[in-house]
């Protein structure tokens, strides 16, 4: 029930607490363009599809009394009037105050009660209403009407004095809190009014709430009283209608506290919609043992199954619900308490479902044996959830395949995959930090701090958690080593996170409560200590890390796809075969992956990728028998020492094209040729320098000599990309061998197999540049394909990754047979941000609302996507039928895949774990046309 969270309300301290949003007002027809509240009873103004005008709540109100469900009358305050008061200092708008006039007399008249009588008063509830649900982000007032008279007109119109005065201190802790401010002073202070509440209960000897008698409570509304005229100067209100302005005032300021703006931001909730205000008659669930109040599901939430789910209170409102003042009881109790309200209810479930065709979250209070219904909305749940209610929902004829591929949040279906923590082992852990949730899953595993290390107790059997301040290239076999990869700084864009997606690894990134101490060999959390050994236990979905071993499992669904489980005895894997079946049906764009290996690759085929969108050959030269082969070519002397060393890499970098050509079987593979630059292979501690120059033959100084000359002050626009093979053709000539070398061996023989390659020449910015490189692979392809006899399908083709080459595409497409963007590279370069150093701003700019999304993890559509939709443009007007995808980590972000489709590529690349996201993500996109969604 999202009337009221239990909160500790002390005032923001960042920026957010004053936060002052753009609003711009939505625009609204000449036919009712003077309209500011719209009424549901008896006569009702609204329907469900006016959301952006009513909000949810207000909207769905509406549509339940259109249906004629047992809706307590009222009106809303539209979302127009919150932008009005917003940008007006607190005005309303003109005509308002007749309109609210009116709309107080008809309720009064649907309820036979008056507003403020003395005899037999209407109380309201006022609560926010943004289009999308935020629940306990924003103020609720309920009781309002109640004063020193009315509150004594209700106890005698009851006959229940110790209802009334329950109500009264309700309200004016509430009005207190949320209107006139009374809260905790500092941050070690005890919420006020409930230190007088629990005070009063422990000297009359008291746990229970519904104890107190009637006495009792009217000390504390005296108690109360006194607080607030301490607190704020001034007196309690007593006129109603100065109350319930002042509760409406106070629920539209509430749109732009703390915990609502920084919930806006975290789920891309626009700052400009406003909140609307619902002022609904009171309806009482504390009016006896045979009231009650509580929220339902028409499903599980958790995992989807068809069953009345939810919880209610006897004797109690809303907010006793949420806050956890009492236990709930399972709604499945309530037909022994209530059989005729359970049975009503449970009609009303079935009611709701069938008309707003989604699981819906409700709430409900029963006044003396009578139902009423506050609210219903489209109810939050987990991956797994969305997955099987969109399925079952098809089965049942409620929705299409359509609405239910648009349903599902795309990146809730990654959730079905990752492994996870035993449940019984998690609750006994001991959470040590946070970090950032840069690789989902659950692993666990002996800490470990260096890549050597991880590689040999992996070895002997033994997992375990490569711990780094931050990695890099260098780190990459203990990263393969290792179930999972924890760094004390980074992004969810550094390289520990890039790679570890790649991988399917578990990550955590950026944890910087964690000191990561080399020399000792520990990882220290407050007073707690590990040493190099110890275990450790991290979850990248959520971002957590534990001391010690927590057993984990894999999901359903990768057992299946690894073959230990049936299909048809796991019915999670056939909801997300399901799922998969109808988004390839729909999406028009392909969903490729970016893997390095043969293993990679045959788990991006079991997951429904389409072919290689990046493979990066710089991490081939990585494994512990090449790494010194690929350290003697970097320091020669001379080409001929070059190319000597490049001769020893030239099989093996072959055998690898061949294992991951027999792996796609045909698909279609992007290989990008050598990319960092050359110091990135070279040890940086002396004491592995000292080991390389002995086992190349060479002095130490020699190679720290080269490692000086090699050193860049700024190495990610330095000499890397296509410099290199520029620079030293010879290792275009080697790469482009090995390639077509192994694209001829695998296409003959007994077990043959198609290759359709594609060579992409990385960081051009000039068309000079491409051309030197596709000469080179032009000349090697034809020596070798000419000599082998065998014709291979290839095409080369250019990363697009910097400005200069989105704008000169026209120029660069007439020699490149096709572009993949490098977004990670473009974001850089074209905002001047680095992914994996911006950290240290990027959550201030977010909360200072300059930015509306980390742009490393969601396209910047209007920076870096208009360079993108340039080079489309430009390139398909220089080259009609180029082929046009995108290799970086956007590729599996669902907003920037749908941003793709509207640019008109042919494919997006995305790491392995992220290709059914993408492939859902793509066939919403489909769904949803290609209309402009404008954002910052």
């Amino acid at each position: 029930m999202a009337t009221k969270t239990k909160k500790k309300t002390v005032k923001a301290t960042k920026t957010v607490k004053t936060v002052k949003t753009k609003v711009t007002p939505a625009k609204v027809s000449k036919k009712r363009k003077e309209q500011h509240i719209y009424e549901f009873g008896k006569k009702t103004d609204g329907d469900a599809k006016m959301k952006a005008l009513l909000g949810g709540k207000g909207a769905n109100l509406a549509e339940m009394s259109r249906i004629k469900l047992p809706v307590p009358p009222g009106f809303t305050i539209t979302t127009e009037v919150c932008n009005f008061f917003t940008t007006s200092n607190g005005k309303m708008p003109t005509g308002f105050a007749a309109e609210l006039k009116e709309a107080i007399k008809n309720v009064e008249k649907q309820q036979d009660k008056k507003f403020g009588d003395q005899s037999n008063p209407l109380l309201f509830s006022v609560r926010s209403g943004a289009r999308d649900s935020m629940p306990g982000m924003m103020d609720t007032i309920l009781n309002l009407g109640l004063n020193d008279q009315t509150v004594e007109a209700l106890a005698k119109k009851t006959k229940n004095p110790r209802f009334a005065y329950d109500c009264y201190r309700r309200f004016i802790q509430m009005y207190g809190d949320v209107v006139m401010g009374v809260q905790p002073r500092h941050e070690n202070e005890h919420e006020p009014f409930d230190e007088i509440f629990q005070g009063i209960k422990k000297k009359a000897h008291i746990t229970s709430d519904s104890d107190l008698s009637p006495e009792l409570l009217q000390e504390t509304i005296k108690a109360y009283k006194n607080l607030i005229k301490a607190r704020t100067k001034t007196t309690f209100p007593q006129d109603v209608h100065e109350q319930l302005q002042g509760a409406i005032a106070a629920v539209f300021k509430s749109w732009n506290n703390s915990r609502a703006f920084v919930y806006r931001q975290k789920y891309g909730i626009p700052h400009e919609w406003g909140t609307a205000v619902n002022v609904q008659a009171m309806v009482f669930g504390n009016m006896g043992e045979e009231s009650a109040t509580g929220v339902a599901f028409t499903r599980d939430p958790a995992n989807g199954e068809k069953v009345f789910y939810g919880e209610y209170l006897l004797n109690a409102q809303g907010e006793d619900v949420v806050a956890g003042v009492r236990t709930p009881k399972p709604i499945a109790q309530l037909e022994q308490e209530m059989p005729h309200a359970y049975h009503e209810l449970d009609a009303i479930r079935k009611t709701l479902e069938k008309h707003f065709k989604d699981m819906q979250d409700f709430e409900f209070t029963i006044e003396s044996k009578k139902l009423y219904m506050l609210q219903t909305r489209n109810g939050k749940r987990t991956g797994l959830a969305a997955v099987r209610i969109a399925v079952e929902m098809v089965n049942e004829r409620l929705i299409d395949q359509k609405a239910a591929i648009l349903r599902i949040p795309a990146d809730s279906i990654s959730s079905l995959l990752v492994p996870v923590f035993d449940v019984h082992g998690r609750k006994k852990a001991q959470l040590i930090g946070h970090g950032l949730p840069a690789g989902p899953g659950a692993a666990s595993g002996q800490v470990v701090f260096s890549a050597t290390m991880a590689e040999q107790l992996e070895q002997k059997g033994t997992k375990v958690i490569l711990c780094r301040v931050e990695t890099s290239p260098e780190d990459l076999r203990g990263m393969i080593a290792s179930e999972g990869i924890l760094t004390s700084r980074g992004g969810v864009s550094s390289h520990a996170a890039l790679v570890a997606r790649q991988m399917g690894k578990v990550c955590v990134c950026g944890a910087h409560d964690l000191v990561i101490d080399y020399e000792k060999r520990t990882l220290t959390s407050g007073h707690t200590v590990l040493h190099e050994g110890d275990n450790i236990s991290i979850d990248g979905t959520t971002g957590e890390v534990f001391s010690g071993f927590v057993e984990t499992a894999p999901s359903e669904v990768n057992q299946v796809l690894l073959g230990k489980l049936k299909a048809d005895k796991s019915y999670t894997y056939q909801l997300f075969d399901k799922i998969m079946q109808w988004a390839d049906k729909y999406r028009k764009m392909s969903v490729r992956t970016n893997a390095d290996t043969p293993e990679q690759s045959k788990d991006a085929i079991a997951l429904g990728a389409e072919g290689i969108g990046l493979c990066r050959t710089e991490h081939m030269f990585f494994e512990a028998d090449r790494i010194n082969i690929m350290r003697e070519m970097i320091l020669a002397s001379t080409e001929e020492e070059r190319r000597i060393a490049l001769k020893k890499l030239l099989p093996m970098q072959r055998k690898d094209f061949e294992g991951i050509f027999k792996a796609m079987e045909g698909r279609p593979v992007t290989i990008r040729l050598l990319d960092p630059p050359l110091h990135e292979f070279l040890p940086h501690e002396d004491s592995s320098r000292r080991t390389i120059a002995e086992q190349l033959g060479v002095s130490s100084e020699l190679v720290s000599e080269r490692i000086k000359a090699l050193h860049e002050q700024n190495p990610m626009l330095g000499h890397r990309g296509c410099r290199l093979g520029i620079s030293y053709p010879e290792i275009t000539e080697m790469q482009a061998r090995a390639i077509f070398e192994a694209a001829v061996n695998v296409s003959k023989g007994k077990n043959a197999v198609k290759v359709n390659v594609e060579v992409m020449v990385p960081l051009t910015a000039y068309a000079g540049e491409f051309k030197n490189q596709a000469a080179i692979v032009q000349s090697i392809a034809k020596e070798v394909l000419d000599k082998a006899g065998v014709k291979i399908d290839y095409l080369i083709g250019t990363m697009i990754e910097l400005p200069r080459a989105a704008l000169r595409a026209d120029e660069i497409a007439k020699t490149a047979e096709f572009f993949s963007f490098g977004t990670n590279d473009l974001t850089q370069t074209t905002l001047g941000m680095s992914r994996d150093d911006s950290g240290s701003f990027l959550p201030l700019y977010k909360e200072l609302d300059i930015i509306p999304q980390n742009p490393f993890a969601t396209i910047d559509q209007l920076g870096v996507g208009q360079l993108v939709e340039i080079a489309v443009e430009r390139g398909r007007k220089s080259r009609k039928g180029i082929k046009l995808g995108i290799c970086g980590e956007h590729g599996g972000d669902p907003e920037s895949v749908k941003f793709f489709y509207r640019a008109g590529l042919d494919y997006v690349s995305c790491s392995p774990p992220r290709v059914p996201v993408a492939r859902l993500a793509a066939a919403q996109a489909a769904l949803e046309g290609k209309e402009k969604v404008k954002t910052k």
